[in-house]
């Protein structure tokens, strides 16, 4: 498949050397696209560097690891027509974390943006560094990873790509839920930094066996 990273910083870089390690043909992009090709020679497996329309007309699914609105960062938003645009932003962390509410998400702001393109939420709850760890010993501790997207096969898409390299996806539903998930990045980041979890605190989600037997009386009606 090929892959655009917009934002070549340490998590772009991350994720696409992996995806490049299991076979991907990789674009890594920056404004300055001597810094992208250094980190392509970096990748190796034949991974590219250049500038961010490159990437993006090279792409089939694109990592977009800016905050700004797409319509910024490219020349043209044509070139995102029909393609697969992974949305790991996070908001800037306030003071004392002290987040507000999320009414819409960065992600819905970019299908707003670029209505053209299929916006996918997802990487957005663990820190760089546990691409470290990518993808042994990771796939035991099974990292969850949370998709969000409009877009059935475009998130199938990103789920099969989360898959490859370690973490466990979790089908959130439609790109709204993206708020929840974004709120829940915020929390992990109060535990990584706030509550001085460290870099590599993160989220596994399981779904436990059924009780066999309801001998607390069980859930009663009226009760969420």
């Amino acid at each position: 498949m090929k892959i655009g990273i917009i934002g070549s910083g340490n998590m772009g870089r991350s994720v696409g050397i992996l995806w490049a390690e299991r076979g991907h043909e990789v674009f890594f992009s920056s404004r300055e696209a001597a810094k992208a090709q250094a980190i392509a020679e970096l990748a190796g497996h034949g991974a590219r560097g250049g500038t961010n329309d490159a990437a993006a007309a090279f792409a089939d699914v694109i990592f977009y690891g800016v905050r700004e609105l797409p319509s910024k960062v490219f020349s043209a938003t044509d070139v995102l027509a029909s393609k697969v645009l992974i949305d790991c932003n996070n908001s800037p962390i306030p003071e004392d974390f002290a987040f507000e509410p999320i009414a819409e998400s960065i992600a819905e702001k970019f299908a707003a943006d670029v209505p053209n393109a299929h916006i996918v939420k997802a990487f957005n709850t663990f820190a760089q560094e546990v691409f470290e760890l990518s993808p042994d010993p990771l796939g035991q501790y099974q990292v969850s990873c949370f998709v969000c997207s409009d877009n059935e096969q475009a998130k199938q898409t990103v789920i099969n790509l989360i898959a490859e390299i370690g973490f466990n996806p979790v089908d959130c539903g439609e790109l709204r839920r993206a708020r929840m998930v974004e709120g829940l990045g915020d929390f992990i980041r109060f535990m990584i930094g706030g509550r001085k979890l460290g870099s590599y605190a993160t989220i596994s989600v399981h779904q436990l066996p059924q009780a066999k037997e309801q001998r607390l009386g069980g859930r009663k009606p009226g009760y969420a």
